[in-house]
């Protein structure tokens, strides 16, 4: 009895095994059978093979949805749109993960079917790409099939990314522009080129590995183009746009204008230095810096103007050899070249002998009696606006006869400047006699005077003077003195 049990035991699990393996593997011996979809012809093209997306897709969803692969359903339609298709011989033995058929007119799905067949089966494969994974599928020939063949991890290289970063955005000739590839993604090289404005190449530079920064410069104005380009690991190149422009500021270009050239008789007398005229191409001059320099090459005096006019009045006190030179300065900063037109030589000379004529009245010492007088004469400059020897004659005449008659007045003088408008004067003069019973003799001349009118080529002043005489034995002092009050024109 006991043994009859035994063998019925061995039988039923023997029963079991058979079904188990029957159920985990469906063996495809022949192809055309249970088709999933109606294809025309034998050997049917890719092409025609793509119209089951659009024919069958709500049949494709439920297909996908029997194999818990619902989320590769949407990417298996958009790329089988496009796929590039692959013939292909499957060996006999192998082992689908999945088919679809078509069973009574609906859709079934078999897992694990091998193919079984004599021969190699024909096939369409193409891939679909989800999540890192490649799926590969088949459609065998000529069949309607739909069979998902292996899929396999794949690691999806992300495409390259270009990011650029040019600053500053407008430099000067020669000051460094940065440039910053920091915010590439995805390169393995990176590069950028640099062209001008005529769309010529200049510069091109390729960052060494770990390197994103680059500095470069131009010394030459205009705007410059920067293309950045970012290759990944597999050689494709970066297709976002990735440029940026670069303006180098054209330097102001100075223009200077001499209120004299040469400076003949000047010492004393101010120059105008005019930088107003200077220009910029691509922006506004905002300074001027004057220097005056001796014949040494020296810097004596410098001076800096930062509004409108750019001029400069400079008085030289000397005479001698003198450089003017001009730097301006544009909105950005950017200096003009240290070259003419803004660099003259020039010579201040002094003048040395002027013209002299005064008028005035006076008193004559007796009754005070009034008189009026004229006279001319020359001036020498002996030391810059300090001091001058006037040479001077002239007469004078009562408005009244007897006992005056008129006199002349012949002088030797010091002039010293005491300011730019106060003077002494100081001398000998001789005056001849106002009556006849008084005495020609000598007299000592002090004077003081105050410029009015102080032109480049003239001066005006009035004076007030005492003419006091050389006591002698028969030229008393309270008969002979005389004050006066004039106006004296220098030319």
């Amino acid at each position: 009895m006991r043994g009859k049990k035994l063998i019925l035991f061995v039988a039923v699990l023997m029963v079991f095994s058979v079904v188990t393996a029957s159920a985990q593997t469906h063996k495809l011996r022949r192809i055309g059978v249970n088709t999933f979809a109606q294809i025309k012809g034998k050997i049917p093209t890719a092409e025609v093979m793509k119209t089951i997306a659009e024919r069958y897709a709500g049949d494709l969803k439920y297909g996908f949805d029997l194999a818990n692969m619902g989320d590769v359903y949407l990417p298996f339609m958009e790329q089988l749109r496009t796929a590039s298709f692959t013939e292909k011989a499957i060996p006999v033995g192998d082992v689908f993960p999945w088919m679809l058929f078509r069973v009574r007119n609906k859709v079934k799905l078999w897992e694990d079917v091998q193919w079984a067949g004599k021969a190699p089966l024909d096939v369409f494969t193409f891939h679909v790409l989800k999540d890192n994974r490649d799926y590969e599928f088949v459609i065998p020939k000529p069949c309607g099939n739909v069979a998902l063949y292996r899929v396999t991890e794949k690691r999806i290289i992300p495409p390259p990314v270009c990011g650029l970063v040019v600053g500053p955005a407008k430099v000067n000739l020669n000051e460094p522009v940065n440039v910053d590839m920091t915010g590439s993604s995805n390169a393995s090289r990176m590069e950028v080129e640099v062209f001008n404005a005529q769309g010529a190449k200049i510069q091109s530079y390729i960052f060494p590995a770990g390197v994103t920064k680059w500095q470069t410069k131009f010394d030459k104005p205009g705007e410059y183009l920067f293309k950045g380009k970012a290759t990944g690991v597999d050689g494709r190149i970066s297709d976002n746009l990735c440029q940026t422009k670069v303006l180098v500021n054209a330097p102001p270009i100075c223009k200077l204008w001499t209120s004299c050239l040469p400076c003949e008789d000047y010492v004393g007398k101010p120059i105008t230095f005019d930088a107003s005229g200077s220009t910029d191409p691509d922006g506004q001059v905002v300074k001027a810096v004057f220097e005056i320099t001796d014949e040494s090459g020296k810097v004596i005096d410098t001076f800096t103007k930062t509004d409108k006019p750019l001029t400069w009045e400079k008085t030289f006190y000397q005479a001698g050899k003198y450089g003017i030179n001009v730097v301006v300065f544009d909105d950005m900063g950017a200096a003009s070249s240290n070259s003419d037109p803004c660099k003259i030589a020039f010579d201040v000379t002094q003048k040395k002998l002027y013209f002299l004529v005064e008028a005035g009245g006076g008193l004559a010492r007796g009754t005070y009696t009034g008189f009026f007088f004229g006279r001319v004469g020359l001036m020498w400059n002996l030391a810059p606006n300090a001091l001058d020897l006037i040479l001077r004659a002239g007469g004078a005449f009562f408005g009244q006869g007897e006992p005056w008659k008129a006199f002349l007045m012949a002088d030797a003088l010091l002039n010293l400047r005491l300011g730019p408008a106060l003077y002494l004067d100081a001398g000998l003069g001789y005056t001849t006699k106002e009556q006849a019973t008084r005495l020609s003799g000598f007299d000592l001349i002090g004077a003081l005077g105050v410029n009015i009118l102080n032109q480049v080529t003239s001066v005006g002043s009035i004076f007030a003077e005492a003419r006091l005489p050389v006591i002698t034995k028969d030229r008393v002092f309270d008969d002979h003195y005389k004050l006066l009050l004039g106006f004296r024109y220098i030319f």
